[in-house]
């Protein structure tokens, strides 16, 4: 998949196969982290409904757990937003390392029209 690159954004513009299986497994972090969350709260909403001492002590690490996973997937976000940052700054400025480039082509020629 190295090297394969994939014109998904609807701008013409296409994005190396590496960087794409980057978002994408970052945004599958994202997603099992926020699955977890869910059922985090779910716990977390029933031990509350409970009133029961030794449930509403436990959801005070499930709220923690909660808040750490928060702090997770902003730094996950942030991540994939420098990243992206990154590629497009390295194909506006006509990087040749691949990245990302606006006609899927190399160099630096310009299209003709016919």
């Amino acid at each position: 998949m190295e090297g394969d690159t994939f014109s998904g954004l609807g701008n013409g513009t296409q994005i190396d196969g590496k960087i794409l299986q980057t978002f994408q497994k970052n945004f599958v972090q994202v997603q099992n982290i926020l699955d977890q969350n869910r059922l985090l709260i779910n716990e977390i909403n029933q031990n509350h409904e409970s009133k029961i001492p030794d449930n509403l002590s436990r959801n005070v690490g499930l709220i923690r757990e909660l808040n750490n996973n928060i702090r997770r997937v902003v730094d996950l976000y942030a991540d994939l937003s420098t990243s992206f940052t990154k590629s497009m700054d390295a194909s506006s400025e006509g990087d040749s390392s691949g990245a990302l480039k606006s006609d899927g082509k190399g160099g630096h020629k310009r299209n003709r029209p016919a």
